[in-house]
């Protein structure tokens, strides 16, 4: 990282919290998010310094950025949910020093520890109002339940009638309340409470204090953390950021509501993807590290920052039935579902943008023809041939630039470009015919594709790839009349091979097992499946796997064909 990028020390919550500063987490930031299972771990935490005088505990990074505004202000990037907790914890301790006061034990002692910890921990109380505001300001939806209830220690009137994380708020404030009343060595004496606050959750949980300068140096520092809870997201960060943009607040309401409805269709955890798609529409090179900082440089007002929430919902949808050929989305258009189907099956990715830009400026048939030469260039380049996918990857990316800004206007322009990564058909022929794929774990659906799709050739009738089970000629587990042919070294290297893989209806695959070829070969003749029925070599051997997967890879050059090359015949 470059010089100056951030400021680090190790802290605890009591370094961070008593050194009069504020922390404010930014008005969008995620809510209090934290459920029981993250409050049960970190309790475990707490009795293991408690009960085994380990020395510390590590509670990862929290990051903060300098205020613009008040060298007294840090801005909390990441760690909002661990402060706000430790908070809490905080404020369960002052409540049980309170109730001790009320029950007249020690009252003038657990009165001032009770003051003490209020402002050493929590905040000040304003002369005026004589309520306490606290050192650690939460976001919009959370800090004024935080601040009237929580910090003034007032029990809400009707707990189901609030927004659903100041609930997990009070839960919280309960969960670690109920928990300090289970130490019984402590929950009697004013003096032992006080002490587990601030020897043990004050002092001995460490984390390591990251602070930074800008929005930008936040984002370069968070992208290489992975701290503990439910955290900050690169999501987040560009949603905060556009967010501040808008200034007023009906304004700001619109694009909530329309920020809320692209996560809720592309979900969370896929948006940084999702938008390194739509960014590679008009940027070079974008990698998952520079998202946020594109975002800054292309959308610095409200204007901008509404174009492109309207440009990602737009491409959300589409985005979404990528993933899924059975989407309705693709209800009017049937015709792309094999393609979309294979693109799944071949786990490809990488095409998006080109298909993102070509929806949008192409007609739908001429869309089904780029989607159709995605899936066939794919195949041809990554499965088969297994080329630098990074290759591929700057190609689409030229390509995407090039449609979105009217250089390409047509399929057989995208095909020109794209004929660099198209796969030569001497070169696809020579490596189909060398191809092997496991058909354990995933890859069984490859399997399953390339066989169907090979069976429709040779017979003419279109296959359901769940319909059949896939034939090892040569079994994966051969009896010893098959090893004459295939000792065990050479077992391994050919029984994958598609040559010695066909499709067979799972009764008959059942009935043949293990058996020999002569038994196998007289089955295969009662097969309906094309593939299998002329398979009538008088031996099966690694020539016989070779000769038939030569004879495959002729069949696959025709099959896997771009309609943008001059039809040829079958090679023989």
């Amino acid at each position: 990282m470059p010089r100056n990028l951030m400021d680090t020390r190790t802290a605890s919550f009591g370094d961070l919290i008593s050194n009069g500063k504020i922390y404010r987490v930014p008005l969008f930031q995620r809510d209090y998010s934290w459920t029981e299972e993250n409050w049960e771990d970190l309790w475990q935490d707490i009795e293991a310094l408690y009960w085994e005088s380990s020395t510390s505990h590590y509670m990862g990074a929290i990051v903060l950025q300098s205020s613009p505004d008040s060298e007294k202000e840090l801005i909390v990037i990441d760690g909002q949910q661990r402060l706000a907790t430790l908070s809490i914890i905080a404020i369960a301790v002052i409540e049980k020093l309170r109730q001790l006061v009320e029950k007249k034990v020690d009252p003038e002692a657990n009165q001032e520890r009770q003051e003490i910890i209020m402002r050493t921990y929590i905040g000040d109380k304003d002369p005026r109002s004589l309520h306490y505001s606290s050192r650690l300001i939460l976001n919009a939806n959370n800090n004024d339940f935080y601040e009237s209830n929580l910090i003034n220690l007032r029990k809400p009137l009707n707990i189901r009638s609030l927004a659903k994380s100041n609930q997990k708020i009070w839960q919280a404030y309960n969960f670690f309340t109920n928990k300090i009343e289970e130490i019984k060595s402590i929950i009697q004496d004013g003096e032992k409470i006080a002490s587990f606050l601030t020897e043990i959750v004050a002092e001995r949980l460490v984390f390591i204090q990251i602070t930074v300068e800008n929005e930008l140096n936040a984002y370069m520092v968070f992208e290489t953390l992975n701290a503990r809870g439910i955290e900050l997201s690169s999501t987040d960060l560009l949603k905060n950021y556009l967010f501040s943009l808008f200034q007023d607040p009906e304004v700001l309401e619109i694009a909530q509501s329309q920020w809320q409805g692209i996560i809720n269709t592309v979900r969370m955890e896929k948006f940084p993807s999702f938008m390194r798609y739509y960014l590679k529409m008009k940027h070079n090179r974008v990698r998952g590290d520079r998202l946020f900082k594109l975002v800054r440089e292309d959308i610095t007002d409200a204007e901008q920052a509404f174009y492109l929430l309207d440009q990602l919902e737009k491409y959300s949808n589409l985005f979404l039935a990528l993933d899924n050929p059975k989407d309705e989305f693709w209800g009017k258009t049937p015709e792309n579902y094999p393609h979309v189907r294979a693109l799944n099956i071949l786990g490809v990715k990488q095409v998006y943008p080109v298909l993102f830009a070509a929806y949008q400026h192409f007609d739908p048939e001429d869309f089904t023809r780029v989607l159709k030469l995605a899936a066939t260039i794919s195949f041809r380049y990554s499965i088969v041939s297994s080329l630098n996918p990074n290759e591929l990857d700057a190609v689409y990316n030229q390509v995407a630039i090039k449609i979105e800004n009217g250089q390409i206007k047509s399929p057989q322009q995208v095909f020109n470009e794209l004929r660099q990564v198209y796969v030569p058909d001497d070169k696809f022929k020579q490596d189909f015919s060398l191809l092997a794929i496991s058909t354990k774990g995933p890859k069984k659906k490859l399997v399953r594709y390339i066989l169907s799709k090979l069976e429709a050739d040779a017979s003419g009738v279109e296959v359901n790839e769940d319909s059949f089970s896939i034939e090892h000629i040569l079994p994966q587990e051969p009896t010893d009349d098959w090893r004459q042919h295939f000792p065990d070294a050479r077992r391994e290297e050919m029984v994958d091979r598609l040559g010695n893989l066909t499709l067979l209806e799972p009764a008959l695959n059942c009935e043949i097992g293990e058996k020999s070829y002569q038994l196998k070969r007289e089955k295969y003749q009662q097969s309906v499946y094309t593939l299998t029925a002329i398979i009538k070599a008088e031996e099966w051997t690694a020539d016989s796997i070779y000769n038939r997967q030569r004879d495959l890879a002729r069949q696959a050059v025709h099959i896997w064909k771009s309609d943008f090359l001059e039809d040829s015949t079958r090679q023989s």
